[in-house]
């Protein structure tokens, strides 16, 4: 018969069998069955078992009640789900079974421990449904309290882009190119979406923000999903923002991979170079601008303006970043207001966020600013009102629990207060105990303590065990000592003890209220937050320009990119000032489709990712990496680059090439940007040079399509094309020859480049040499082959291998005749001498 523990377990455990239990016993979260097999492995704990009954012993792991958070981080992390079960009782008032209930399940899209997440980048939970009038998307970072909708294409590129932590979707298949983790949710109807939108944003918002029905129902998923997993975090969520898919420029996955945008595995990125914001606020922004580029001139050239304010004002931007430069994140700590998470040392957190928010304001005050840096300043007027609640309620340095009181301010409530002194006299008194004590006994050595286990006690050695008072009453033996009580230590220690509960417990009550009126003005805060980000981004560019020497882009209204020149903004970072050499770009209607050709490691390749790079941080509202920079306003950056196979869906490297290729070239407009670095090498030459052939010629006649495209390839042959096709143009790094060696200008200069120099890459990548020169010997027999012309080996130079056209040799054929069985020794020596001297006449019978 299972113990009514037990029962109570497998009860809670029944409504989440897919996720791991911490059930809270006392001290510990314990986790019993398969969860505490898993959990020890994981998390590599002691693996015990515990009698749940009579003849039942089941496995058991635990963890400290102090240190859940991390653990609770590690399986996250790993992919798996955490259900955490509280006590809502203290057992020491309860008479029986003390009851518990699962507060909340954390997942990879609602984790909000700060182990768990990236201070620079958000972490969404995504809901993507399909209903009659479209798909949509719905995006929330509960950490801090953003919310976002996209709706048709938009939808997928907008998820893609995002790349959420956890997705949900209805039952059926997942979208396409979609790795992360995923829970499959049932349907909901229209009318239960309805109605969660209205109780979350109000008629308003049902009305106005989320009009469709696959909008609403993408957000009631999330909306519906928290209530279970974590329904404090319903508080953070204050409003709605559409994603306008007119309105961005669109870089999907796979070219912010290929362009460095954010890197991974601590590689360099476009985004660790620009990276200047002091707080994580403006971290996490820049991540969405590089993500999310705007079309729309206006408002690029609010955002430079901006910057550029920034740029021209040096001492006033120092004086601010050094503001910000101590700034906790006051977005993730609204976040915890909005969810009611937050703990003392968030406050005090959030405190110095607001009034280092109301310095900065003054700084900016002083100043004429541009309208965004304007209205940005105008917003952190909202920090002063919750500033004074933190001020009027929190200590100046709250501890970081209530367990001994000092989290609400001294005057703040009176009987707070007394409780407190009553509290902070117990010294005192237990000093002035011990005095009285020992000169009531005699004994010099006596000692006044306290343990949490026994409580209050009187210490005596066993020495002086003869002079202990008739009226001591005995509580603990120890080796070499008796410890006592009195009766007016037991009336002491119930006072103070109780005095402590009720301060602790006072204090708790006016903190919740505390946050109660922060919450109450959570759409400020966040407002606050967000002027924030963005004055700190602002910065943040400005000085990465002054730094690096950006200039600010001009954008046209026609197709014209003109870069004067230009730089790629990682490489220049990674060689220092000065060392990295300038290019020019030029496309317009003359100049559709550039094909560059030239030596691997001459440029190529960072040629072609500096020129999307500008196109993107232009905008994306930053100055760029040139001495000039004209562009038109881009819808979307293609690029197909480097080489990888993917194993787990059965494509080889060349598929891969021809399926990015193949999405390039359905989706591509007039208004895109395309790279495309050695498409058609994954396969035969003559393959390669017939696609890539026709790969251009399809950007070229399209009028649909006729996307401004910069091409890099060794196909030489492609560069014909240029009397051809009237809107290509050839291109080629410069190359310098001295003696047998070359040396990469890394200039791009007009025309075709008519050698790739790869034997000489091979020598300086360290090839041992007898490679090299056979690649040489068989390179010069190739192009003269093509010419026409019979290779004709030097006198002295053995043929010890074969040609590489025709057929066999004059050597080969004498071997190939010889009966090896029947000669002797002597005549095969001599048959050898002959064979070699064929060879060194040229093969020549």
């Amino acid at each position: 018969m299972p113990t009514p523990i037990r029962r109570q377990y497998l009860e809670l455990k029944q409504r989440f069998p897919e996720t791991i239990l911490f059930f809270r016993l006392g001290d510990f979260y314990e986790t019993f069955d398969d969860d505490a097999k898993l959990v020890a492995s994981e998390l590599q704990i002691t693996l015990t078992s515990k009698p749940m009954g009579k003849d039942i012993r089941v496995p058991l792991a635990g963890v400290p009640y102090h240190s859940i958070d991390g653990h609770v981080a590690k399986l996250v992390g790993r992919g798996y789900r955490v259900a955490i079960c509280e006590q809502m009782a203290d057992p020491a008032e309860v008479k029986g079974l003390v009851p518990r209930d699962i507060v909340r399940v954390v997942t990879a899209g609602t984790v909000t421990a700060e182990s768990s997440l990236d201070a620079h980048a958000p972490n969404y939970l995504a809901a993507m449904v399909s209903r009659r009038d479209g798909t949509a998307l719905a995006l929330a970072d509960i950490t801090t309290g953003e919310v976002r909708l996209a709706t048709g294409d938009e939808a997928l590129d907008e998820l893609l882009r995002s790349a959420p932590a956890e997705l949900l979707v209805e039952d059926g298949e997942a979208p396409a190119g979609v790795t992360v983790a995923l829970c499959r949710r049932p349907q909901v109807s229209d009318f239960q979406a309805a109605n969660e939108v209205t109780r979350q944003f109000g008629e308003h918002a049902r009305a106005g923000l989320v009009p469709g029905e696959a909008e609403a129902a993408a957000l009631a998923h999330i909306l519906i999903y928290l209530r279970e997993t974590y329904p404090a975090a319903l508080g953070s969520l204050q409003r709605v923002r559409q994603v306008a898919g007119g309105q961005v420029l669109t870089v999907d996955p796979r070219t912010l991979r290929n362009l460095d945008v954010l890197g991974s595995d601590g590689r360099a990125s476009l985004f660790s170079v620009l990276n200047l914001a002091k707080t994580p606020m403006g971290a996490r922004l820049l991540r969405t601008w590089l993500t999310h580029p705007l079309r729309e001139a206006p408002a690029l050239e609010a955002r430079l303006d901006a910057v550029g304010w920034a740029v021209s004002h040096p001492i006033e931007r120092e004086q601010c970043q050094a503001v910000l430069r101590s700034m906790p994140d006051a977005g993730r700590l609204a976040g915890r207001v909005g969810s009611r998470a937050a703990a003392p040392r968030d406050l005090h957190g959030l405190r110095t966020a607001l009034r280092a928010t109301l310095d900065l304001g003054a700084i900016l005050a002083r100043q004429d600013l541009p309208a965004m840096l304007a209205d940005a300043r105008q917003r952190l007027a909202g920090a002063a009102e919750p500033l004074l609640a933190l001020d009027a309620a929190l200590d100046d340095d709250p501890p970081s629990s209530f367990d001994e009181g000092g989290v609400i301010k001294p005057g703040f409530l009176g009987e707070i207060d007394t409780l407190r002194a009553m509290t902070r006299d117990a010294r005192g008194f237990l000093l002035g105990l011990e005095r009285l004590e020992r000169e009531r006994s005699g004994i010099k050595t006596l000692k006044v303590g306290h343990n949490r286990v026994f409580g209050y006690y009187i210490e005596i050695s066993a020495s002086n065990a003869g002079l202990v008072p008739a009226h001591y009453q005995r509580r603990q033996t120890l080796v070499g000592a008796e410890r006592y009580v009195t009766e007016e230590l037991k009336e002491y220690e119930s006072r103070l003890v109780g005095a402590r509960d009720r301060l602790v417990e006072l204090e708790k009550q006016a903190f919740a209220q505390l946050v109660e009126t922060l919450a109450a003005g959570l759409a400020g805060l966040q407002a606050v937050a967000e002027a924030l980000a963005f004055i700190d981004l602002a910065l943040g560019l400005g000085e990465a320009a002054a730094l690096r020497n950006y200039v600010r882009p001009a954008f046209n209204d026609g197709s014209r990119l003109s870069l004067v020149g230009a730089r790629h903004p990682v490489v220049e970072a990674a060689l220092g000032a000065g060392r990295f050499v300038p290019n020019d770009c030029l496309l317009d209607d003359g100049c559709q489709v550039v094909i560059l050709t030239g030596p691997n490691m001459s440029g190529k390749s960072t040629y072609l990712r500096q020129v999307a790079l500008i196109a993107l941080m232009a905008q994306a509202g930053s100055f760029v990496p040139a001495a000039e920079a004209d562009l038109p306003l881009f819808d979307r950056i293609f690029t197909r680059v480097g080489a990888q196979d993917d194993l787990a869906a059965g494509q080889s490297t060349f598929m891969v090439e021809m399926v990015e290729t193949a999405q390039i070239l359905h989706r591509a407009t007039p208004q895109s940007l395309v790279i495309l670095d050695e498409v058609g090498r994954g396969t035969s030459t003559f393959d390669g040079m017939a696609i890539a052939r026709a790969v251009v010629e399809f950007l070229h006649n399209r009028r649909e399509i006729a996307a401004r495209t910069l091409f890099a390839t060794h196909y030489h042959e492609l560069t014909s094309l240029e009397g051809v096709l009237p809107r290509v143009r050839n291109a080629h790094v410069s190359v310098r020859e001295e003696g047998s060696d070359v040396v990469f200008e890394h200039r791009i200069v007009p025309g075709p480049s008519d050698r790739s120099y790869g034997i000489h890459v091979a020598r300086l990548a360290g090839l041992p040499s007898a490679v090299v020169s056979r690649a040489q010997h068989l390179l010069d027999e190739l192009e003269a082959s093509r010419d026409g012309v019979r290779p004709v080996p030097a006198d002295t130079a053995p043929r010890l291998q074969p040609s590489l056209f025709g057929g066999p040799s004059a050597v080969e054929r004498e071997v190939g005749a010889l009966d090896v069985e029947g000669m002797t020794p002597l005549e095969a020596i001599q048959r050898l001498y002959e064979l070699r001297a064929l060879a060194r006449r040229g093969n020549q019978p």
